[in-house]
């Protein structure tokens, strides 16, 4: 099978244990792209968090996507063109606000530099500026901030116990309208609805002309498991969740010992 195209999860896939793209599979993606392969950087992360990771693979140069917030925004990293982009409807910025002062958490989202925050001192906040190396910017009105870029996510931080009373209340709220989901326990993600990252893909690759069954998965965790059930090779990581294991073809080595990298060359002809 001749494989056109790999999408790449980044958290515990191709970022190793310090959040960094090793030498080995950065030369290794190269090599692909140079080849004529599509890279996909696909992660749950919010656009200028994965601009990063795509100008140390030269995406710009040599091609390639980021396809971020699990999908629900795409970028051609060549042409600057977003090929999709879903957002949170704008009538819904004001009641998510006022439900997270209600139980007095935290609020978060990002423009095109980075995160906007109504609490940028809030430990949780800083986190995810820490987890995806971007500044954080000061706001005091959140909801009208978010109009003049309208976001693809919200997310609510702080401890799980009362995270967890903001849930509630978003999903009476909006009735399914919106997904609320934990990403982690301490981070409540308000997304628009069918947002994930195979369908991203299928998006992406129909506009690029390429069978799913020439695409490749990498991953680790369990937003992953989509993607991999639609690409034609599932490649999991040694350090991947069990469930995860259980979807790949594949088991590639650890994010640590370059398995991204193994995974290429076992399955990519390189020039």
């Amino acid at each position: 099978m001749k494989y056109k195209a790999i999408a790449l999860d980044l958290d515990g896939t191709l970022l190793n244990s310090k959040k960094e793209v090793s030498n080995k599979n950065k030369e290794i993606i190269m090599k692909a792209a140079k080849a004529g392969v599509k890279i996909i950087l696909a992660s749950g992360r919010p656009v200028p968090g994965i601009k990063k990771i795509a100008k140390q693979l030269h995406l710009e140069e040599v091609g390639g996507y980021i396809l971020a917030y699990n999908g629900g925004m795409i970028i051609d990293c060549k042409t600057g063109e977003v090929v999709r982009r879903e957002t949170i409807p704008e009538k819904y910025y004001a009641d998510i606000l006022r439900c997270a002062n209600k139980f007095n958490v935290a609020t978060l989202t990002y423009d095109s530099e980075g995160i906007i925050s109504n609490d940028e001192n809030n430990q949780y906040v800083q986190l995810e500026s820490k987890i995806n190396n971007i500044p954080i910017r000061q706001v005091f009105h959140l909801d009208e901030e978010a109009q003049l870029d309208p976001p693809v996510k919200f997310l609510c931080v702080g401890d799980h116990k009362v995270l967890r009373n903001v849930e509630a209340k978003l999903n009476e709220k909006f009735n399914g309208t919106v997904n609320v989901f934990f990403s982690e326990p301490f981070f409540l993600e308000i997304m628009p609805q069918g947002i994930e990252k195979a369908s991203s893909l299928e998006i992406l690759l129909g506009s690029l002309g390429i069978d799913r069954k020439h695409l490749i998965a990498c991953g680790d965790g369990f937003n992953d498991i989509p993607m991999m059930r639609y690409a034609g090779l599932s490649v999991a990581m040694a350090n991947a969740q069990d469930e995860t294991k259980e979807w790949a073809d594949f088991i590639a080595p650890s994010n640590d010992e370059d398995g991204v990298a193994v995974a290429i060359e076992k399955f990519i002809e390189l020039n």
